[in-house]
């Protein structure tokens, strides 16, 4: 898998990643000030499709749901299913 789908692969991971990322960061921010907070479904979700690692990295960055092992979970998991996946398609597909 190269070309124009590669670096579309690379960006749609790039995006969700940032996105969950801001979405973890803002939610620290709604907690502090005790705004309405972000559901931890959506969350979750936006994890499962991006792949978990920007939620790992905003964990330990914004110290935020590190108390909370579903989101470990969740990331972790994605992470390794989302590699599953890109290993079992470059190997049946890829050159």
């Amino acid at each position: 898998m190269n070309g124009v789908f590669g670096w579309a692969v690379l960006l749609y991971y790039l995006l969700t990643n940032l996105l969950l990322f801001g979405l973890m960061g803002f939610d620290k921010l709604k907690a502090q000030k005790d705004w309405r907070r972000i559901p931890e479904k959506n969350l979750l979700l936006v994890g499962l499709l991006s792949g978990g690692v920007g939620g790992l990295i905003s964990q330990q960055v914004f110290r935020h749901k590190t108390r909370k092992p579903l989101f470990w979970l969740v990331f972790i998991l994605s992470f390794f299913l989302h590699l599953a996946i890109w290993f079992w398609l470059v190997r049946t597909f890829g050159r």
